[in-house]
């Protein structure tokens, strides 16, 4: 059933992608947004409190639709539920047309539309971006949106809380950017439980998004990147699929003249700058074909997640 569910999903996906701006997407950031209104007094205790009433309103009726579906033998309930669940936490076509329409833009010669795209999807600001940073900046927010939107939901889908797990990884993942990120939220300690809780949550579903990038593109500078490049990344997560993805197409991603996207190095204080010069990440400079590997890369990826949780669902029903 598990795997059904991830590829009708992914059908479904393909065919009626589901807008970003949806009514449901909506109605959790409000909910979101009201808790932090009722809790935040400060302290990181209320934030924890606020996480998890915010989980057990979501997950508790997801997973409790699913149980009693399954208590009474409602097999193809159950699965129209998994499908659906899959279908509205899985966010593989959310933003494919901004990627789509910046490379058309590179292309195209039109750096102008394609800064402005750029500057619309990862709402940072792109002024003065040439095509290589540009090219750069759109395959490191691709490569981490597929790994948050995509492969993060395959991992928790397949453990034993199913749905409820996946709406889990979303919605800790909004979490952590929702009370950390925005200007009124910055240094405040109410989102401090909700940033570490997602660091846990997304431990494991990092590295093996990174494995995948290095086994499906190239296996020995993938992980040369992320055993000797991704601890210069302030956010770990972030640090090791970058290194393992821009390893695995041969380009070099999240330099230190990041200044466009969230991704940025560690402290120059943490870093040698001479090793830093003399020791660089394999690969070239990101150009537009970078575009075009990177989607290579996810959808190979993608089949290969596809093709294990085919052997394990293979291998469970022969058990």
């Amino acid at each position: 059933m598990t795997f059904l569910s991830i590829l009708c999903a992914l059908l479904l996906e393909q065919m009626k992608p589901l807008r970003a701006d949806n009514p449901i997407y909506a109605n959790i950031k409000l909910f979101a947004v009201r808790m932090e209104t009722w809790f935040n007094a400060g302290q990181a205790t209320h934030g924890r409190m606020g996480w998890f009433l915010v989980m057990a309103a979501l997950m508790v009726p997801t997973g409790l639709i699913y149980w009693v579906l399954l208590r009474y033998n409602l097999i193809l309930a159950a699965f129209a539920w998994n499908v659906l669940i899959v279908y509205l936490t899985l966010g593989f076509r959310h933003y494919s047309h901004y990627f789509t329409s910046i490379q058309l833009a590179l292309n195209a010669g039109d750096e102008a539309a394609a800064r402005a795209l750029l500057a619309e999807w990862t709402k940072q600001d792109t002024v003065g971006l040439e095509a290589n940073e540009i090219a750069r900046v759109a395959v490191e927010k691709a490569l981490i949106t597929t790994h948050r939107n995509v492969f993060g939901v395959f991992f928790w889908f397949l453990l034993p809380l199913g749905p409820a797990a996946a709406v889990m990884y979303r919605v800790s993942e909004y979490l952590a950017r929702a009370w950390n990120e925005p200007d009124h939220m910055k240094n405040e300690a109410f989102g401090q439980f909700a940033a570490k809780a997602f660091y846990w949550i997304d431990w494991v579903p990092a590295r093996l998004t990174a494995v995948a990038f290095a086994v499906v593109g190239n296996f020995e500078d993938a992980i040369y990147a992320w055993r000797n490049f991704a601890h210069r990344w302030r956010d770990e997560a972030i640090g090791i699929i970058l290194a393992a993805g821009g390893g695995a197409m041969g380009v070099r991603l999240g330099t230190p003249q990041e200044n466009a996207a969230k991704v940025v190095p560690a402290d120059a204080a943490t870093v040698d700058i001479s090793d830093v010069e003399v020791e660089t990440l394999p690969g070239d400079e990101p150009t537009v074909r970078a575009l075009q590997s990177t989607v290579g890369l996810v959808w190979r990826a993608l089949l290969l997640w596809m093709l294990l949780l085919l052997l394990m669902s293979g291998a469970m029903a022969l058990g």
